[in-house]
């Protein structure tokens, strides 16, 4: 076993730049520009026809029709989109609304009703440590979302360890390792071995060493692979062997650009190890952004956290106003 000692950290504008924390804020564009330069795809497929149709005169069924292609064409799926457009003629008939105009503000909110369920932000304080389990597919980015969660927690005042919990790839484990040197925090890893045995260490040294958050990567694993499920599953009852309360946060990672597999994804996962909390990646590399719609409808999970971009801080907490905002404005 091995691992990188924890160190002082440097502030969190000198770990993205190497610049003066003046000059890295005045050259980073803020949270709410970059979530909004993320979802730009997904913003065109909407605003593109949305813009089109909102400015003709009325309201009549052909626009409704539109209306459904469009939002379907930004994977919000059947469900959601179904529900939206029933919530919308509610409106429009309550509210006796006649111009198409009307109609973007009251998309809005209505799609901001519908993922406010979604948005519970992590509270890693309840337990010590507080262990967190991250599962997805290969090419999901796991690996890459614990290190900028590392990055996260110690911004927050935590400390950190992480568990190489991939054993089955070695270049998996490398990039864990580099990342935890990136952060400056332990990283407890085996050449090889069982990859549980790798957690319960980790937990073991997290317990010893006083340490706020432990995360344990896993091998990426397709839901049609029972043997890997299965694997993933002891994964998680050895962690309950180390801790009885934990693992404290099950996460899924889910990559954006699968659109509606995503669904099938999350049911699989939470079948085999009881999902908890999603982080949705790579927003900023698909028009499918609309696929947390579908979630909320068809199997609601809080989403913890989303990425826009390769950044060490572009995976921040989801909040359902802030994503619907930058999806609507023009």
């Amino acid at each position: 076993m091995f691992g990188f000692l924890k160190k002082d950290s440097p502030s969190k504008d000198e770990r993205e730049t190497g610049a003066a924390p003046d000059a890295a804020a005045s050259a980073r564009p803020s949270w709410r520009e970059r979530l909004k330069a993320g979802l730009s795809k997904t913003r065109a497929t909407l605003n593109t026809p949305l813009g089109e149709l909102f400015s003709r005169g009325k309201i009549d069924d052909e626009l409704l029709e539109e209306l459904e292609s469009t939002l379907l064409m930004a994977d919000c799926g059947i469900d959601a989109t179904q529900w939206l457009l029933d919530e919308l003629k509610a409106r429009v008939k309550r509210d006796k609304l006649e111009d198409a105009a009307q109609l973007r503000a009251v998309l809005a909110e209505l799609m901001t009703a519908l993922l406010a369920p979604l948005e519970q932000p992590l509270d890693v304080g309840g337990a010590k440590p507080f262990i967190v389990m991250i599962a997805g597919v290969n090419g999901a980015g796991k690996t890459t979302s614990i290190g900028k969660l590392a990055h996260y927690f110690q911004h927050d005042g935590k400390s950190v360890l992480l568990a190489a919990g991939d054993t089955f790839r070695a270049a998996a484990r490398e990039q864990l390792m580099a990342w935890g040197e990136r952060n400056n925090v332990t990283v407890v890893a085996q050449e090889s071995g069982d990859p549980a045995a790798v957690v319960f260490d980790a937990i073991s040294a997290a317990r010893a060493r006083s340490i706020d958050v432990v995360m344990a990567d896993t091998a990426g694993r397709l839901p049609t692979q029972l043997h890997l499920m299965e694997e993933i599953a002891k994964i998680k009852r050895v962690i309950q062997k180390a801790d009885a309360s934990g693992p404290h946060e099950v996460i899924l990672v889910l990559d954006a650009n699968i659109g509606q597999n995503a669904i099938q994804q999350v049911k699989a996962f939470d079948k085999a190890i009881g999902i908890t909390g999603l982080i949705v990646t790579k927003l900023d590399g698909t028009a499918k952004g609309g696929v947390l719609a579908a979630i909320a409808r068809q199997c609601p999970k809080p989403v913890r956290f989303i990425g826009v971009g390769e950044g060490m801080d572009d995976l921040q907490p989801f909040v359902a106003k802030e994503f619907v905002a930058a999806l609507f404005e023009q």
